[in-house]
């Protein structure tokens, strides 16, 4: 841990924040009165910039203000940049054992603390440096470490867990590793999670790929206690030759819509028809199709609208779907989809999905070979995991 990181601290107050992106200034954000964070894009960025949240800001000057919710009192796009779920709660456990009211944090504290290290490509400056010194990697002992944070609510170095993880988000715990001089997030179960996890999410991945889905690059990680721990090479930083590494420009659809992903609300036509505008590329409607398809007869309900992203391509200044993740067997809340397929939740039937695609404008014969080649991986994939999986 740095000097600055005492036992009994009190974090500055964050009145405003500078937005860069890979070292150009984007523009700032503003505490209001009104409680809410304001943003304004800089002048230099209006000239040869691109929107960061194309549908909440657009490239323009003036001042946008955001409503209090979904994301308390912060556009999507920043809020994307916030640790969710595993992150928030080790960064949250790591400053109260340091003697900070968690409650009391403002957005622009919160977005202080992440500074460098989110996800995609946004940086936040002043940071708040809560940097600790990195030890020997040794993911068996991080998985401990992340099931006792989680059984007791205490960890012997949950100072280390937020350094590794605590900008990520998701509902298990993982940490950001580099490895064999490229980035990579692995995972360790959650508290409901079965012991191979690890080797589920593999498969998935693996049987998405053979559908045609574009995926990242996966791995099994080694460990000494049990089956292996799931890795996704990061595919918001791309490293170069030299080593240097480029960030880049992601948002989920959770942010582009200004919605919550906890709140259920979004059907795969909405996807589609924000995919479409997006990108301008009807190529993209058969990639999300295809994920679809895929997300239904693999069984993966947690198809939430965080778990759907787009990245910007510099060379193209055009948005894409970005690879597809966080695929596993899934019963989903109440065993419906989070996200529906024409307008059903549970119960869709392969005319559901031809329905869809037809919503989508895809060509039949199209929808049908797509349907036929995912249901050839899907149907063996669910038999061989469906039986393991808690409910």
């Amino acid at each position: 841990m740095s000097d600055a990181m005492q036992d009994d601290m009190e974090l500055p107050v964050v009145r405003s924040l500078l937005v860069k992106y890979d070292g150009r200034l984007v523009g700032t954000l503003a505490e209001t009165t009104e409680g809410v964070v304001a943003f304004e894009y800089d002048r230099s960025w209006l000239g040869d910039g691109f929107p960061i949240s194309p549908l909440s800001l657009p490239l323009r000057s003036g001042v946008f203000l955001p409503g209090f919710q979904p994301f308390e009192g912060l556009f999507g796009v920043f809020s994307d940049s916030l640790p969710d779920g595993w992150g928030r709660y080790v960064l949250d456990r790591m400053l109260q054992r340091h003697g900070v009211k968690v409650d009391a944090l403002s957005q622009l504290q919160r977005l202080a603390v992440v500074g460098s290290s989110g996800m995609g490509a946004l940086s936040y400056e002043p940071e708040l440096d809560l940097s600790v010194a990195s030890q020997e990697l040794d993911l068996d002992a991080l998985a401990a470490e992340c099931k006792s944070l989680i059984d007791t609510r205490e960890a012997a170095d949950v100072d280390e867990l937020f350094l590794l993880g605590g900008s990520s988000g998701g509902a298990r715990p993982k940490v950001l590793v580099e490895s064999e001089g490229e980035d990579w997030i692995v995972k360790f179960p959650a508290s409901m999670d079965q012991a191979d996890i690890g080797v589920m999410e593999y498969d998935y991945a693996q049987a998405a790929q053979a559908c045609g889905i574009e995926m990242p690059e996966v791995r099994l990680f080694d460990s000494k206690t049990g089956p292996g721990y799931f890795g996704v090479r990061r595919f918001d930083r791309l490293r170069s030759e030299d080593g240097s590494i480029h960030k880049r420009h992601m948002i989920s659809a959770s942010a582009l819509l200004e919605t919550s992903h906890r709140v259920p609300s979004l059907d795969y036509q909405a996807l589609a028809t924000l995919t479409l505008r997006l990108t301008d590329d009807f190529s993209e409607l058969q990639k999300l199709y295809r994920l679809m398809c895929f997300n239904v007869l693999a069984h993966n309900r947690d198809d939430h609208s965080r778990n759907f992203s787009f990245l910007y391509d510099d060379d193209t200044q055009r948005y894409r779907l970005s690879p597809a993740y966080d695929l596993t067997y899934s019963v989903g809340m109440g065993g419906e989809h989070a996200t529906t397929v024409n307008g059903k939740g549970r119960g869709i039937t392969e005319e559901d999905l031809f329905d869809a695609g037809r919503a989508f404008g895809l060509d039949t014969k199209i929808c049908s070979k797509i349907i036929d080649t995912v249901a050839t991986v899907a149907v063996p994939l669910v038999r061989k995991w469906s039986g393991s999986v808690r409910v």
